[in-house]
């Protein structure tokens, strides 16, 4: 049996830079995979979204692109190229990650992972490694509720995203990031989409002004229709198509998303052979330096139960790598952004104003709309705001969130100055090139204070 110093179990955005950093380290690394490098986030999920909607969105744009005094005719979707790009990006980012950790000697092995204890892991082809120390990083994988019916018809978005053509019509069930994203999608492309959701409001829990602000765009652009706070039921699927009931109403579509939730995957894990229990929900439970209740084995990633995002993954995965290997013990990073990729985009990053309230914190809000923004009216991009959170009582950045165009390139800028500790008074004062996007930051943060140069002055009693 072949022993390691480190076997990292899962490679997708937690696992491949969690053995690539124990490899970087000096430490002999293993890492094993039951399906393709690159986990979910790589080829069913962050990836492949965004290049079908990078390609939506430059369809919208050619339709309106008459308003910046560009005339188009003749434009029309090759769905089944916007495929084929996307699954070209895929392959070539696949291929990259197993270059990469060949070049840092990391073996790799392909199958299903099981404990035989917490030492010893057999793999699925039938072969047992020794691991010194273990980092999984499962992942985690789309909730289907039992009232669905077992349907081609009815998908969740890994089946959404292996669709060869798009359906006339669309059901999404669930208006959480994912179906928002999808639902954006496929509506910039001619699709009549639906989106039903539980709660009162969808994309929760992000401020009611950023809400308002998408969920506008959505149904009055993209014809989007939402309905919330009632529940899906009598749901029937056939080879014509989806019929359900929405309260009293009918609805019916040519197909069903559903986006309602991720699990955590553990199946066949048997980490019980190993002294470790799942939590009520099936989590994997890892305290701040990764670490779980046995000494040799870390967690990473959406099996943790804690932010279920791919760059929070790699975060971890740098520092339970180097917790596994050695050394002085370091917390993983805690300040995590956030960005949906809806039409409009939305960033966050910090407390939102609705969570620094509810924990019982004195903040002020600073607001800029791209609408007075130079290079957004130039660009014929003005839809959206950036906002800062401060505490009242030190003016420190707490939060911020930005939606509109470039809002999920725009938050890296609100990252690092929240990052840094600093205050809305040191942010203003710093210079940011003009005409950029970015500017709307340096305008809300004098915004904070009422003295925003190119916003009208604020009323006074």
């Amino acid at each position: 049996m072949e022993v390691f110093d480190v076997v990292v179990i899962g490679a997708g955005p937690g696992g491949y830079p969690a053995a690539i950093r124990a490899a970087q380290l000096g430490a002999s690394v293993a890492i094993v995979e039951k399906e393709r490098l690159g986990g979910t986030c790589l080829n069913w999920g962050c990836i492949p979204t965004k290049a079908l909607i990078a390609a939506a969105e430059t369809f919208d744009r050619l339709k309106h692109a008459e308003s910046i005094g560009i005339s188009v005719t003749g434009a029309s979707v090759n769905y089944a190229g916007m495929v084929a790009h996307k699954n070209k990006v895929v392959a070539q980012l696949n291929a990259g990650i197993k270059q990469l950790l060949t070049a840092n000697a990391v073996k790799q092995f392909a199958g299903t992972a099981s404990f035989k204890d917490r030492g010893t892991i057999a793999i699925g082809d039938g072969t047992v490694v020794g691991a010194k120390k273990v980092i999984i990083a499962t992942g985690s994988t789309s909730t289907m509720p039992g009232f669905l019916p077992k349907h081609p018809r009815v998908v969740e978005s890994r089946g959404f995203l292996d669709l060869e053509k798009l359906p006339a019509s669309l059901i999404v069930l669930g208006g959480g990031y994912i179906g928002c994203e999808l639902a954006c999608m496929a509506a910039m492309l001619g699709v009549k989409v639906t989106i039903v959701e539980l709660l009162d409001d969808i994309l929760a829990p992000a401020d009611v002004d950023v809400r308002r602000e998408v969920r506008g765009h959505m149904e009055k652009k993209l014809g989007i229709r939402i309905m919330t706070g009632t529940a899906l039921s009598d749901v029937a699927a056939d080879k014509n198509g989806v019929r359900a009931k929405i309260g009293s109403e009918t609805v019916e579509a040519e197909m069903l998303l559903c986006s309602i939730g991720r699990k955590p995957v553990t199946e066949g894990l048997n980490i019980e052979a190993a002294g470790l229990a799942p939590t009520q929900r099936g989590f994997i439970e890892a305290d701040d330096y990764c670490r779980t209740k046995v000494a040799t084995i870390f967690a990473i990633g959406d099996v943790t139960g804690k932010v279920q995002l791919a760059h929070y993954a790699t975060s971890q995965a740098i520092t339970a790598a180097e917790n596994a290997v050695g050394g002085k013990p370091k917390k993983h990073e805690m300040l995590v952004p956030s960005v949906i990729f809806t039409s409009p985009e939305i960033g966050a990053v910090g407390l939102t104003e609705d969570e620094a309230k509810k924990a019982g914190r004195a903040v002020k809000t600073g607001k800029f709309r791209f609408a007075a923004l130079g290079k957004a009216m130039a660009a014929g991009e003005i839809g959206g705001f950036v906002k800062w959170i401060a505490d009242s009582r030190t003016d420190q950045l707490i939060g911020a969130t930005v939606v509109g165009a470039h809002a999920t390139e725009l938050i890296a800028t609100a990252t690092t100055a929240i990052r840094a500790e600093l205050t809305a008074e040191e942010f203003g004062r710093t210079i940011l090139a003009h005409p950029t996007f970015n500017e709307a930051w340096m305008e809300a943060a004098h915004a904070v204070h009422g003295s925003c140069i190119h916003a009208a002055p604020l009323k006074r009693n």
